[in-house]
């Protein structure tokens, strides 16, 4: 008990936080420090453990041995310190923080408006930084600690890597009404005439829609490929592409008469689009209403 008494146990809120974001300045943003004072508590934190704790390495910071060793029983301490102190140990409408979500620009158009909105109202000290990068990107970004949620399509995830479905999406096609000579659809062999735009992060990639024409023997031809499908929709008009995207990504365009929106000609699965985290900060409090309030929000889509 007297070794305890000379323990501040703020130090363990500390270790947690960097054992979350192996990062200094992240750890500082996060409990709303200075980076100073958060590279001095991992001093005393090394001194107190006789452990590195964590090591500097490609620009950031990888746990210790010891450091993952102990992680179960720090989580499982701090989970008792708050239920010690009270109920409600994380309160959205007096909390200052930052979440760093990772996304694409269809879970941006899709997601962060209603997201934002509610934080408004419910939560006005939390801030949000969003990131868009491939898929195999936001996975990294996850297990390194990097982001605190992606969205996204994520069939493949590696063991630690938690999930939630927000919702199941579908393809639709988009053409501009010009070009579709007062139809109102495409038969198979008017959309394999036509020139195609894709939404991919890289040239070359394998999409659903390319997988499931390949599998009843056929391919289009893309005309253009771009990383963002809300520069793809302005192409569109007065031009002769197609666009086969998310069905949430149009829903403007379904009431645009310069448009039109039609199912395509073959048979896509449909997807589910979830939200992925790290095993490390499930039980945060924080993240958990974060994570609650993504899923009351994607409800109302």
């Amino acid at each position: 008990m007297n070794t305890l008494r000379g323990i501040d146990l703020n130090l363990l809120v500390v270790l947690d936080a960097l054992l979350v974001e192996r990062h200094v300045l992240r750890t500082a943003v996060r409990l709303n420090m200075s980076q100073p004072a958060v590279s001095h508590a991992l001093g005393r934190l090394r001194h107190l453990f006789d452990d590195p704790l964590l090591i500097r390495r490609d620009g950031g910071l990888v746990p210790s041995a010891k450091a993952l060793e102990i992680v179960p029983a720090l989580n499982e301490a701090l989970r008792l310190v708050r239920e010690v102190v009270g109920p409600g140990g994380f309160d959205p409408a007096r909390e200052k923080r930052t979440f760093r979500l990772a996304m694409s620009d269809y879970g941006s158009a899709v997601i962060l408006p209603g997201l934002l909105k509610m934080l408004r109202l419910a939560a006005p000290g939390i801030d949000l930084v969003i990131t868009q990068s491939s898929r195999e990107a936001m996975l990294g970004q996850v297990m390194e600690g990097e982001c605190d949620l992606a969205l996204g399509v994520f069939p493949d995830r590696p063991e630690r890597v938690e999930a939630e479905q927000l919702f199941v999406e579908r393809f639709v096609c988009l053409a501009g009404w010009e070009g579709m000579a007062g139809q109102d659809r495409l038969d198979m062999e008017a959309y394999l005439l036509r020139p195609h735009v894709l939404v991919a992060m890289k040239d070359g990639a394998d999409t659903e829609i390319d997988t499931a024409l390949r599998a009843i023997g056929h391919a289009r031809r893309i005309a253009v490929t771009l990383p963002h499908w809300g520069n793809a929709s302005r192409l569109i008009y007065g031009t002769d592409l197609v666009l086969t995207v998310a069905r949430k990504a149009l829903a403007l365009y379904e009431r645009d008469p310069a448009f039109v929106v039609f199912e395509p000609p073959f048979s896509i699965p449909p997807f589910p689009f979830v939200q992925i985290w790290h095993e490390r900060r499930g039980g945060n409090p924080a993240h958990l209403w974060l994570r609650t309030a993504v899923v009351g929000m994607s409800k109302s889509l």
